[in-house]
């Protein structure tokens, strides 16, 4: 088999590692991928956006399977460009892929089909925006949610805790802020409780959940300061007990099929669902129409099997014959990122220490790099994932810790307690 990874970032490398991995490829292409991919897969240098250059690219060189990394080429329709040429690609077409690109969309699905949620309000002015936030602080609200409508890399969200910080950020998304994305703005209810993320494959016919992980979003230890991408994650999650599972597979996934299937949406890929979850009872925060970044590096280092055929089993229709297995051992992916990240940030510094991180038995998943004059140079705000396996989830932490104290590069940081909130629930 021949395999496409379309993206460049830490759960490419991560995907692209665990595919290199399967007795089904024999030649493996990422476009335009990074430094580490380029140890296990030939890169190419097309963008994520040169939709039309993907697809001639893969009719040309026969690629059997396509797999998409980020959300930007699905929300763009790279799979309907791809099916159009008769291409076998994972992932949703462009309506599907509503389901990330449009919070509304999104919400509005998960009300028609029973997915429990918060309430909210979608607003397309400034003026009603400020409307609605009063009234719900008026009615004694704790806080609230504010999010741009559209893509906007993971930042275009914020927990306001007062009125005036909610009103703010409302108003940045209509002033443009976020571009296009805060044309609209969906307004919801602060839920409380602990998230966690689920994968889940999806075929149009069937729907089979990952193993559970839960992310570190905030820049600072103790989930503290402003959003970022994930600065790390674990494998399992331990507030995904056999209880909540349950739960999610019989409320939120079921009915996500249900959806699927009713309003005849091309979804041959994989949802990413990112709940809260209280006394055991989960509520969808967002739907997210590919696989999540960091948490697609402590699941691929517990993933058995052969993934390229489950990738290419969800596909082409026949994930129920799909083989999936887990490892025992929990896995911690720590992410190490740029000074000044998730604010302005410089690139091009020289990292050293990747072998030695290595040699401890870490895999590292490399998020924003490059080659720069016989060197690997930092090229993103997120620059690596150090990965690592345990006997359990301390021993995975400690692990995985002991990767990142051998990397350095002028201005890395990274948290100190990814992973804590799984020691609490030992």
């Amino acid at each position: 088999m021949k395999v496409l990874v379309i993206g460049s970032g830490g759960r490419e490398h991560a995907l692209a590692w665990a595919l290199k991995n399967s007795p089904a490829v024999e030649e493996l292409y990422c476009a335009p991928g990074n430094a580490g991919i380029a140890e296990v897969a030939q890169c190419v240098s097309i963008e994520v956006s040169e939709l039309d250059k993907l697809a001639d690219f893969a009719q040309e060189n026969k690629i059997d399977l396509t797999v998409v990394g980020p959300e930007a080429p699905l929300c763009a329709g790279v799979v309907d460009v791809f099916r159009a040429r008769g291409l076998t690609v994972f992932g949703p077409d462009k309506q599907a892929a509503m389901l990330e690109g449009s919070k509304d969309f999104a919400k509005e699905f998960m009300i028609k089909y029973g997915i429990p949620t918060a309430k909210g309000c979608a607003c397309t002015d400034a003026a009603s925006a400020r409307e609605y936030i009063k009234k719900e602080f008026a009615a004694g609200a704790k806080g609230i949610v504010v999010k741009a409508d559209g893509l906007a890399a993971g930042k275009g969200v914020l927990v306001a805790l007062s009125e005036a910080e909610a009103v703010a950020f409302s108003d940045q998304c209509f002033d443009g802020e976020f571009g296009s994305a805060g044309a609209k703005v969906v307004i919801e209810e602060m839920l409380t409780g602990e998230e966690a993320s689920i994968f889940a494959l999806c075929d149009g016919k069937s729907i089979v959940a990952l193993a559970p992980s839960q992310d570190h979003k905030r820049i600072f230890d103790n989930d503290a300061g402003p959003n970022t991408g994930g600065m790390g994650a674990y494998s399992p999650a331990p507030v995904v007990n056999d209880i909540v599972s349950k739960r999610i597979e019989e409320k939120v996934l079921k009915p996500f099929l249900k959806g699927v299937q009713a309003e005849n949406l091309h979804f041959r890929g994989v949802i990413f669902v990112g709940l809260m979850i209280e006394n055991d009872e989960p509520k969808v925060l967002e739907f997210n129409v590919r696989f999540g970044d960091p948490e697609t590096q402590p699941v691929m280092r517990r993933f058995v099997g052969d993934l390229a055929d489950v990738l290419y089993k969800t596909a082409t229709c026949d994930l129920a014959n799909a083989r999936i297995a887990w490892r025992d051992e929990p896995a911690v992916s720590v992410v190490i990122a740029s000074a000044g990240y998730p604010g302005k940030y410089e690139k091009g510094k020289v990292i050293s220490g990747l072998d030695k991180a290595a040699a401890t038995g870490a895999v590292v998943f490399h998020a924003g790099t490059a080659f720069k004059d016989g060197a690997i140079v930092s090229a993103g705000g997120r620059v690596l994932g150090v990965s690592a396996l345990g006997k359990d989830i301390a021993d995975a932490i400690a692990n995985a810790y002991k990767g990142v104290a051998e990397i350095s590069f002028d201005g890395a940081y990274y948290r100190k307690d990814i992973g804590a909130k799984a020691l609490k629930k030992r």
